[in-house]
């Protein structure tokens, strides 16, 4: 099983007893991490696709190490002007190792439930015209409903 996860800004391709070095992370040697923001993952021929994270689905790591990595040199010139810098720097990273991942890790709140009710609700109305909107609203008893804007309307009928 692997899966795309997103760590520190970057993408990667993790499976279970993997080293990945990342960017370094808060946290000391030996902490366990946990990522959420899964972007797929893959068993086999099963592919499951997040829309853009994949909701419960988390990857645990464990901190290995900090270290630097190896010497990026920057250099500048501009040509016929006697300009010339040369600048280097090492990266702060952390060694991380995959310890699992799951799919379903965390369960969804009350809160989250409420909210994918009110998409549902809102995405029926979505689903009308303006007209049929604005024919809603007269029948509710909404004042400016011939001037507002289907976001509007869907707003004051929800």
């Amino acid at each position: 099983m692997y899966a795309i996860v997103e760590i520190a800004g970057q993408q990667f391709k993790v499976a279970k007893d993997q080293k990945v070095f990342v960017h370094r992370l808060a946290g000391e040697e030996g902490d366990s991490v946990s990522f959420d923001k899964i972007l797929l993952t893959g068993d086999g021929d099963d592919i499951t696709l997040g829309a853009p994270a994949i909701e419960g689905a988390l990857v645990e790591a464990k901190i290995t190490r900090h270290l630097k990595g190896d010497k990026v040199i920057v250099f500048k010139k501009k040509r016929r002007k006697g300009y010339r810098v040369k600048n280097g720097h090492r990266q702060a990273l952390t060694e991380i190792s995959i310890e699992g991942i799951s799919v379903n890790g965390k369960k969804a709140t009350s809160e989250e439930a409420k909210s994918t009710k009110d998409d549902a609700s809102n995405n029926d109305l979505n689903n009308n015209t303006v007209v049929e909107l604005r024919e809603m609203a007269k029948e509710k008893g909404i004042e400016g409903y011939s001037s507002m804007k289907k976001a509007e309307l869907i707003a004051a009928l929800s």
